[in-house]
């Protein structure tokens, strides 16, 4: 057994995969670090920053944070000290005018210690009357283009949870660089964000990152396949919030074991989920 190791030599530890993120041309590992779960939080920084670090030795270069998400940004802050060329970082800024989102950006650039995010995203676009006042006269969309400008944030992006077809209308509307939607087997079911955003974004060459991968655990489902899932579709990336480094350290094991699902096995775990779509993605009746 002893020679028999030898031979074979040490064990290679794998590293993430990564894919390029649409035209922002950064490769980035099919696992991101979300904002939630720990991160999103007050008063937990020990803990906090021990999942940031954990992500980071991983090989995780893609950490993502908002303006709405505790106190996410502080911990990064803290985390990213003679770090901060080893990741991207994104932030977002749920404000819908322009002053709004320029004090977020300042106190999110001034959180996470840095001159700059890699990504700015417009966060969770959901009605009509949201994209009144974002694109409208003084709207945020102004303070994100003055920010990109700037050098501020080198790339705009837009999330949604809720309604592909708000997301679809801000697509057409803006030249995002990136955009954040549900990804998961339930979604399909119900409005499906893959069906109306994707074709945009390919032709577009914006590059799409997955949310809500595990469907917030109110689903029964070994998280390998629900990510797996995820990364079988035309997609760059998942952001997974985690609670503690244990849980860290097992998404991170399932993303470096990342296999693509056959197209029988994706249509499989779709229809099993598919009786509890609305329940699952929080839409209202």
């Amino acid at each position: 057994m002893e020679n028999t190791e030898k031979q074979l030599g040490p064990k290679i530890d794998k590293p993430i995969p990564k894919r390029r993120l649409g035209k922002t041309g950064l490769d980035i590992t099919i696992m991101g670090l979300g904002g939630e779960g720990v991160l999103r939080s007050y008063g937990r920084e020990k803990e906090a920053v021990e999942v940031i670090a954990a992500a980071i030795d991983s090989g995780i270069n893609y950490l993502e944070s908002a303006r709405a998400y505790g106190g996410s940004e502080n911990y990064y802050g803290t985390a990213l000290k003679g770090k901060r060329d080893k990741v991207y970082i994104a932030s977002k800024s749920h404000a819908r005018d322009k002053i709004g989102a320029l004090l977020h950006l300042e106190e999110t650039l001034k959180n996470m210690g840095t001159d700059y995010v890699d990504i700015w995203q417009v966060h969770d676009v959901r009605t009509e009357d949201d994209i009144k006042a974002i694109f409208g006269p003084g709207g945020a969309i102004e303070a994100f283009r003055e920010a990109k400008e700037k050098g501020l944030a080198r790339f705009i992006g837009v999330t949604g949870h809720e309604e592909p077809l708000i997301i679809k209308k801000c697509l057409d509307l803006f030249d995002f660089d990136t955009v954040l939607i549900p990804v998961n087997p339930a979604e399909q079911h119900y409005k499906c964000f893959l069906e109306e955003i994707v074709p945009i974004a390919g032709a577009k060459d914006i590059g799409v990152i997955g949310m809500k991968t595990y469907l917030k655990g109110l689903f029964d489902a070994p998280k390998k396949f629900l990510f797996s899932y995820a990364l079988t579709q035309p997609i760059t990336a998942a952001v997974i919030g985690c609670d503690n480094v244990e849980q860290l350290k097992e998404n991170v094991e399932i993303a470096k074991n990342f296999f693509p699902l056959k197209y029988k096995e994706v249509q499989r775990i779709a229809e099993i989920i598919s009786p509890y779509a609305r329940e699952l993605m929080y839409y209202k009746p």
